[in-house]
């Protein structure tokens, strides 16, 4: 019987909204007091769920709420989910990054994490010294590092800048670094969140294909979050599904993708707004599919959308949209920039609208789910939001066109024309 290397026993995480830290002295007191006598802390009890789409009722928000799962030696496990679902939460909890406010994490065995773009990479060092660095803050020692550093760098693909600082990488080559190390380190559990949504396509079976050889040949265990649903199908024979930080579904990948899928296409995303947050960077603020009450088209329909992008300096930006299937895979594109020559110069703090408009969908039957990406000179994407608006073609054209395109996709993400404004 497969050995248990990690158990979730109700495991909830807490956070405050709008402010840094637990809240005033008072609050404070309060739980300490509620610890000294045994009890809950009482701030938790008016905590709302995290329904990211609706007004705040409380000051308290649960992030995740009573998750229990286990997970077993050499299986791959993948978590889905709508953003703000938890995935993320759940993952940093793991790994020790944050602490649970209430439940128990036990996991047994060497861990290893890669949570965003460039995890633990100094952008002032060469990526020698990161490979060197990470491998010894996820506990590799300095002689396995060695063993291993050419390997490391082959599969990254960045020989070339060996000794070139991180800073001038771009987002994709940091990924690859960081995955590389984190994939050589044969830890005995390897935990990846959305780290193949910025790599090509090139790099994409690499990663997926190195995910596997870990899997099969050392029987590690996986724990995989993507939007990609395409991925977690191939990868993973087991999933968990999320939904404003509970666990609604634990089974096999197929029932439980089918069952996420069904879950999106009873509900109407066309429009979405950012929770509030610091402004650090150029982003999207809002966006929604404009001039429909629903979000069914038919095969040929246009479509128009609008995103309100706000920047905390002036800067040149573009916008770029991505098209998704129903498996989350990425069939096609629309950019506004840069390399197509329409961008649009941001005002520091200033709202500018950006209006996209697609004078035919040329998309077979299906529901389809669109990403918004900020990308700066540089193709250096600053803000992406992953599937925030969804619409479905209810019937397609009966001749091979659509049929044919969403086959042809499949070898790649296909550039459709669309017309891009800015207003302010």
């Amino acid at each position: 019987m497969p050995q248990t290397v990690m158990d979730i026993r109700n495991l909830s995480k807490l956070y405050r909204l709008g402010e840094i830290g637990t809240g005033t002295l008072s609050h404070d007191l309060n739980r300490w007091w509620a610890r000294m006598r045994g009890k809950e802390d009482p701030h938790a009890l008016v905590g709302q769920i995290n329904r990211r789409h609706r007004h705040a009722e409380s000051d308290f928000v649960w992030a995740l709420k009573e998750i229990n799962f286990e997970i077993s030696q050499g299986e791959v496990v993948g978590i889905i989910g709508a953003n703000g679902a938890g995935k993320s939460t759940l993952l940093k909890l793991i790994s020790r990054i944050t602490a649970p406010t209430t439940g128990s994490i036990r996991t047994r065995g060497r861990l290893a994490s890669l949570l965003e773009v460039g995890t633990g990479m100094h952008p002032e060092m060469t990526a020698r010294e990161n490979v060197y660095l990470n491998g010894a803050i996820l506990g590799m020692k300095r002689r396995e590092i060695a063993r291993k550093f050419d390997d490391i760098i082959e599969f990254a693909g960045c020989q070339m800048y060996v000794e070139t600082p991180v800073k001038r990488f771009s987002s994709g080559m940091r990924v690859r670094l960081g995955f590389a190390v984190a994939a050589f380190l044969d830890p005995e559990i390897l935990i990846l969140d959305e780290v193949l949504a910025v790599g090509d396509v090139e790099f994409q079976r690499q990663a997926i294909g190195k995910i596997q050889e870990i899997q099969s040949h050392s029987g590690r265990t996986i724990l995989y979050v993507s939007h990609n649903l395409a991925s977690v199908s191939e990868l993973c024979a087991r999933s968990l599904l999320l939904e404003t930080g509970s666990l609604k579904m634990d089974g096999p990948t197929a029932d439980v993708v089918e069952a996420y899928i069904q879950q999106r296409s009873d509900s109407d995303h066309l429009s979405w707004q950012r929770p509030a947050n610091s402004l650090t960077h150029p982003m999207i603020v809002s966006a929604g599919i404009l001039d429909r009450t629903e979000n069914q088209l038919v095969f040929g329909d246009p479509l128009s959308l609008e995103a309100e992008i706000i920047s905390p300096y002036s800067v040149q930006i573009a916008l770029e949209v991505v098209i998704r299937d129903e498996c989350q895979y990425p069939i096609a594109y629309l950019p506004s920039g840069t390399r197509f020559g329409s961008e649009f110069p941001l005002t520091a703090k200033t709202p500018t609208k950006i209006h996209c408009r697609i004078s035919s969908l040329p998309l077979a039957r299906g529901n389809y789910s669109l990403d918004l990406s900020v990308v700066i000179p540089g193709d250096r994407v600053v803000d992406q939001q992953v599937s925030i608006l969804t619409f479905e073609i209810q019937n397609s054209d009966p001749c091979r066109t659509g049929h044919q395109f969403l086959q042809s996709s499949r070898q790649g993400c296909v550039h459709i024309p669309a017309t891009f404004e800015a207003s302010s």
